[in-house]
C-alpha cells in the first residue's frame, strides 16, 4: 500500500513540476535575440528627437511642471496611480547610475519593445511597451541615440508601491501571455500609405490607445473597443472616444491636424487635462505625420 501511495505522490509531484515548467516556458521574459539589434545603422538624431516627442517621453519622465529645456531632463520620479498601486516612473537620462547611461541598445530595445528589463526581468505594463512593440529596430536605435545626448540627472525614483499579488513581477508574464501583442490593433478595410503611417504612429510610438481604450479588470484592452474611450486609467475622470463615433467624428482631417498643432478645437475650445501635454508633444511632429494621424483616426471603425 505504501508503495502505491509513493507512486501516486511521485506522479503528482511530476505533474506539478511539468505544469510549473510549462507555465515558466509560456510566461518567462522573452527578449529579442541579440542580432535583432545588430544592423540599425548610423543613428539619425533628428529622427530620434521626433520619436522622443511622438512617444511622449517628457510627459512621464520629466519632472512635474517642467517646461522648455527642462522637458529634456529625463529624471523620472513622477507617481503614476493605478487600480493596482502606484508606479514611480524611472530615470531614463544618460546618468550611469540612476539612469540608462550604461545600457546597451539591446537592453533599451528589449525594454521598449518586449517589456524586458536590463536584468532580464519583466517590466510592468504601466510602461507602454505594448504599444512601443510596433516600433522598428531603426526607430529604437535613433531614439536611444537621441536620449544619450540629453542631460544626465542623478535622481533615483522610489520603488513602486504595489500590494500582493501585483508586486510579483513573474505574474506579469501571465499578463503578457493574455494581452501582449505587436499585431495591428485594428484591421482596416483599405489603407493608403498615409493611413498606414498614421496607424504606425497612433498604435506604436504615440501609444494613444493606452489612455483612449477601455481596460478590463486585469488592465488589458477590452476587445473590440479600440480608441472608444473610457475611465481614465489613472483614476480621475474619463478619456474620450476618438473613433469616428466620438466627439471628433464631425471634425475634418484638417480640424484634427489643427488641434494637434495648436490645441484648439474647431469650436475654439482648447485641450484640457493630460491632453495638454500630449498636444504639446505632438506639435513637434512634421505636419505630414499629423496628417497621417488624422487620416488614420478617420479610418478606424466607429464604435
Amino acid at each position: 500500500m505504501a508503495s502505491t501511495w509513493s507512486k501516486i505522490t511521485a506522479a503528482g509531484v511530476a505533474v506539478v513540476a511539468l505544469g510549473a515548467a510549462t507555465a515558466w516556458a509560456l510566461t518567462r521574459p522573452d527578449p529579442h535575440p541579440e542580432n535583432y539589434w545588430a544592423n540599425v545603422g548610423e543613428a539619425d538624431l533628428a529622427h530620434g528627437e521626433q520619436l522622443f516627442w511622438a512617444g511622449g517621453c517628457a510627459s512621464c519622465h520629466a519632472a512635474t511642471g517642467a517646461e522648455g529645456d527642462a522637458l529634456k531632463i529625463m529624471s523620472g520620479g513622477r507617481a503614476l496611480p493605478s487600480p493596482f498601486g502606484t508606479f514611480h516612473i524611472p530615470n531614463i537620462s544618460p546618468d550611469p547610475n540612476a539612469g540608462i547611461g550604461t545600457w546597451t541598445l539591446a537592453q533599451f530595445g528589449n525594454a521598449m519593445t518586449r517589456g524586458v528589463g536590463p536584468g532580464g526581468e519583466h517590466l510592468y505594463p504601466s510602461f507602454p511597451y505594448g504599444s512601443y512593440a510596433r516600433m522598428s529596430p531603426k526607430d529604437i536605435g535613433d531614439l536611444f541615440a537621441y536620449l544619450k545626448t540629453l542631460p544626465a540627472n542623478s535622481n533615483v525614483a522610489p520603488p513602486h508601491e504595489l500590494g500582493f499579488p501585483f508586486n510579483i513581477r513573474m505574474a506579469v508574464g501571465g499578463w503578457k501571455l493574455l494581452y501582449f501583442t505587436d499585431a495591428p490593433r485594428v484591421e482596416l478595410a483599405s489603407a493608403d500609405d498615409k493611413v498606414k503611417r498614421g496607424q504606425y504612429l497612433v498604435e506604436g510610438p504615440g501609444h494613444c490607445g493606452e489612455c483612449h481604450t477601455p481596460r478590463n479588470a486585469l488592465g488589458g484592452f477590452e476587445t473590440g473597443k479600440w480608441l472608444a474611450g473610457g475611465p481614465n486609467p489613472e483614476g480621475k475622470g474619463t478619456i474620450p472616444d476618438i473613433t469616428p463615433a466620438g466627439p471628433i467624428g464631425s471634425w475634418s482631417e484638417g480640424d484634427i491636424v489643427n488641434y494637434l498643432e495648436t490645441g484648439f478645437t474647431p469650436d475654439y475650445d482648447s485641450a484640457g487635462g493630460s491632453m495638454v501635454e500630449v498636444q504639446k508633444n505632438m506639435a513637434h511632429l512634421p505636419k505630414g505625420d499629423l496628417e497621417a494621424i488624422a487620416a488614420y483616426l478617420k479610418a478606424v471603425p466607429a464604435l
